[in-house]
């Protein structure tokens, strides 16, 4: 049994790069996984369509026109001529993982470890930022009622005594 190779075929800000958020799901297009894998969007279609049931719709799902608008007002998709006429597909990160079931080369096997890794390190990155967000307003909350207290210190007090005196008429 030999091992793949542990060196990343390609950068993951590259793969990142192609990784959306399309109906609340990180995913990834099948003309993007197409490049990263060296094969036309077409054959990856074609495989997916030939194994379709090892694809349900929690793993993949296909764009609808107003969401290809959106793509294209975004520059994600240069042109709808680039889509061949079709509509892409998207993949989740278990979609992903179950296309190298269905696409067997050595570099696909790579390509997809890469990408797992990827999904993870997202993952670990997005659980960081919140955990900073939520220290951060935590201690936004304690400096606000610090600043509030220093304020009520250096407000001259105020004179609960009457003044002593004639108080002319």
């Amino acid at each position: 049994m030999s091992k793949t190779s542990s060196k990343t075929v390609i950068p993951v800000e590259r793969i990142a790069s192609a990784i959306y958020l399309i109906r609340g799901e990180k995913v990834m297009l099948d003309r993007d996984l197409a490049t990263l894998y060296g094969v036309k969007a077409i054959a990856l279609r074609q495989q997916v369509k030939r194994n379709i049931e090892r694809f349900p719709d929690e793993f993949m799902l296909q764009l609808t026109d107003n969401e290809v608008e959106i793509l294209l007002s975004q520059n994600v998709i240069p042109s709808r001529k680039v889509l061949g006429g079709a509509r892409p597909y998207a993949f989740t990160q278990e979609g992903v993982a179950m296309l190298s079931s269905v696409l067997k080369s050595k570099h696909a096997i790579q390509i997809n470890i890469a990408i797992m890794k990827t999904f993870v390190r997202m993952r670990e990155v997005l659980a960081t930022h919140k955990d900073l967000a939520r220290k951060v307003e935590k201690h936004d909350k304690e400096i606000a009622a610090l600043y509030e207290y220093l304020r009520e210190l250096l407000e001259p007090p105020k004179s609960s005594k009457r003044r002593i005196g004639y108080i002319q008429r």
